[in-house]
């Protein structure tokens, strides 16, 4: 799976090749279905609905991570300390079960995602989990009356919800990999979606003229079974193996590089659910890891677990831009 996975990786975002043209008839055809599902829902054959406060979708356009969920947690942060009162719902990508789900503090992994139980520890805010994010809105809002606004991580394609505010976030790094629709590509709808966006967010490296850019912080690694901190201007730690399974691992390892640590590494695919088993080899090893691997980690973390959380750094003007947009559309 993984081996597949990489290969995946490597037709879309590395140069244009025999395999990525001879796919692009089945890109024709996933083109003309996008088409069809959008204008069904343009012409209300397919229902879309909207819900009582705003909305903000903060999504993608390609495979694969760019940042999304730090920036959900940046930004819900940040409407909160402007007097806001944010709920956030998520598709909850690995979740158990088709129905909607609260998440909490004691939540399982396994049962709501990675993503959702990392929103919720940082914000300490409502957050509801379903395939349908209509419905996880719904309930959102019916089980917390003060909420005036909600935040959709992912979800740009999910015409159901209607939305106030898109905002898309691409990765710096990998931009738009070799341009063509999936499965060719990476792309799940064309470029010119970017012209209808109302905020662009390049993650560590700025693609797109007008965008924002994004940035990850970090000053400590914390040990996952102990809770212990460590500086990084005082990192000792030796023998280090870094582990990833999330959508673009190189963006991890890539960090970790320019932080000065030296490492091996192991990449896994996107929400891989890590078990024991996975690190038996890796016994004599400081393991470091993301805290949204972390969060799958914690029930069998060893006095070796390490993970390294980030926090988004993104120009004042952005959170400006969008308490604009909320404005406006409060008091229309």
């Amino acid at each position: 799976m993984l081996n597949a996975l990489r290969a995946i990786s490597k037709l879309h975002y590395g140069t244009k090749s025999l395999t990525s043209l001879f796919l692009l008839p089945l890109s024709a055809f996933f083109l003309l279905i996008s088409f069809i599902r959008k204008y069904l829902y343009r012409f209300n054959l397919l229902k879309s609905f909207k819900i009582q406060v705003p909305v903000i979708v903060i999504g993608n356009i390609t495979l694969g991570g760019t940042g999304k969920t730090p920036l959900v947690i940046h930004l819900a942060n940040e409407l909160k300390k402007n007097g806001y009162h944010p709920g956030i719902i998520s598709r909850g990508y690995g979740a158990k079960g088709n129905g909607i789900s609260e998440v909490n503090q004691k939540s399982n992994v396994e049962n709501v995602g990675d993503e959702p139980i990392l929103i919720q520890k940082h914000t300490r805010l409502p957050v509801f989990i379903s395939k349908d994010r209509v419905l996880a809105a719904q309930a959102l809002l019916k089980k917390y009356k003060k909420i005036d606004v909600i935040l959709s991580d992912d979800g740009l394609q999910h015409y159901r919800l209607k939305r106030d505010i898109e905002i898309l976030v691409i990765d710096g790094t990998r931009g738009f990999g070799n341009g063509y629709l999936l499965p060719a590509g990476p792309l799940r709808e064309l470029k010119r979606k970017l012209k209808a966006i109302d905020a662009i967010v390049c993650n560590g490296k700025k693609v797109i003229d007008g965008s924002y850019l994004m940035k990850y912080k970090s000053d400590s690694l914390i040990n996952l079974k102990t809770k212990k901190k460590i500086p990084l201007n005082k990192l000792r730690l030796k023998n280090l193996h870094a582990i990833a399974g999330i959508g673009n691992p190189d963006r991890f390892f890539n960090y970790l590089k320019v932080l000065g640590m030296v490492f091996d590494s192991s990449s896994y695919q996107d929400h891989y659910r890590f078990t024991k088993k996975d690190f038996k080899v890796m016994n004599d090893k400081n393991i470091i890891m993301t805290e949204k691997d972390a969060v799958k980690c914690e029930k069998f973390a060893r006095n070796n677990f390490w993970y390294l959380p980030v926090v988004v750094e993104i120009d004042s003007k952005f959170t400006d831009f969008i308490l604009n947009k909320m404005k406006n559309i409060i008091h229309g």
